[in-house]
């Protein structure tokens, strides 16, 4: 048997999300996501004080194609790092914290308009 890092080549709504893990395109994961243009992604992040620079270098490969950053940081709303923040505003991403469900519902309408969206998702119990 062959085990790959979770990866979905393609951009799909998130049909739902909670106990631990999230629902998509008919399937399901457990753990926190990462969605960009190139696919949605397993993202072994679970906590916001986890966040840097190496924990986004998939977006920061990809900020061409992005233009707003929904970071889903948990139940509660955690602000980023001040030099992360920076960071996002180098490469031209405006990226903006929330909980995690608000990340969803914004997400996936901004989705559904075709906008440039990306999306890093903490799971939630």
């Amino acid at each position: 048997m062959e085990i790959r890092k979770a990866h979905f080549p393609g951009r799909a709504p998130i049909d739902a999300y909670g106990d631990g893990g999230f629902r998509f395109a008919n399937m399901s994961h457990l753990g926190s996501l990462l969605c960009v243009p190139s696919g949605i992604y397993g993202w072994n992040i679970g906590d916001p004080a986890e966040f840097s620079d190496e924990a986004f270098q998939r977006v920061f490969e990809e900020h061409a194609d992005i233009e707003v950053l929904l970071v889903g940081t948990g139940k509660d709303l955690r602000p980023l790092p001040a030099d992360l923040k920076f960071r996002f505003r180098e490469v031209e991403i405006l990226a903006d914290p929330m909980s995690t469900g608000a990340a969803v519902r914004t997400f996936n309408v901004l989705l559904s308009e075709d906008r440039a969206v990306a999306a890093a998702l903490l799971a939630v119990d």
